[in-house]
């Protein structure tokens, strides 16, 4: 062996070999960044009052389907992700099967919830939206402070011994419709809360395009025998209807031909 081939398998080769594991490793760090990224985008930052909805589209295989929808909303309710509530699962079988599941979860889980729908299949297509509840937020926590003011207010006036009958009952009918009113921006808060909290996620099922032009070309030639019958039942129909009129204009033309001839044989012969 000479020495440049020695040369190239002791410095080249080696350097070939360093070259390509780093480019494992730079390729495994894309990956994690790109995770990182896509958690970091739906994460609502610190103090923000959003509100996260994502819908996404995943094409399937036909078979796929059914067992997919139930494997994500069993996911869900297993808190397999974090915390889950399955809020609408809608599965529509036949020659074109498709789905839809509707679920709020966890920030944290919502990547991964995504990924188990799509497994297997390509994301078709996904819509991320939030909706700023600051100033919801602020009002309601406005409205029940007021609320609660006004109602230790009125008890301070409730323990007056000086009160009519009727201001005491106007202020017991008044302290009621504040502790409503409470109540309400109590559920308001509580709800406003847990759309910032957790988010809405959307995942639509669909077969794909290959599969939906077989299944369109298997329809189409599966009404045809449908289609055929209902032209010839046409036909017969049209035939019936046009029948005792043909009738009637063939006897009309028999009796005036058999006129024309009549007549002809009353007129003197020409000479």
């Amino acid at each position: 062996m000479t020495a440049p081939r020695v040369w190239t398998r002791v410095v080249i080769v080696p350097a070939l070999l360093l070259a390509l594991a780093a480019c494992a490793k730079n390729g495994e760090r894309a990956q994690e960044a790109g995770a990182v990224a896509a958690d970091a985008a739906v994460a609502s930052p610190e103090g923000a009052f959003l509100a996260y909805e994502h819908d996404v589209q995943v094409q399937l295989e036909a078979a796929q389907i059914a067992p997919r929808i139930q494997q994500v909303a069993q996911a869900c309710q297993n808190a397999k992700f974090g915390d889950c509530a399955v809020l609408q699962v809608d599965q529509r079988s036949g020659e074109q099967p498709s789905g839809e599941v509707k679920v709020r979860i966890a920030p944290k889980g919502v990547e991964s919830l995504i990924g188990l729908a799509g497994e297997g299949g390509t994301l078709q297509a996904r819509n991320t939206r939030a909706e700023d509840l600051a100033q919801q937020v602020a009002d309601t926590a406005l409205t029940k402070a007021r609320l609660e003011k006004e109602h230790a207010r009125l008890l301070s006036y409730q323990d007056r011994g000086d009160l009519k009958i009727e201001d005491l009952m106007a202020i017991t009918t008044r302290l009621s419709e504040i502790e409503a009113g409470v109540e309400q921006a109590t559920k308001d808060a509580a709800q406003q809360r847990r759309r910032i909290d957790t988010q809405l996620v959307t995942m639509h099922f669909d077969t794909t395009s290959g599969q939906r032009s077989r299944s369109e070309i298997g329809e189409a030639l599966s009404e045809s025998g449908s289609i055929l019958s209902t032209s010839v039942a046409f036909l017969i129909r049209a035939a019936a209807a046009l029948l005792p009129v043909g009738v009637v204009a063939l006897v009309m033309a028999w009796i005036v031909r058999a006129l024309i001839r009549r007549r002809r044989r009353k007129l003197p012969p020409q000479t």
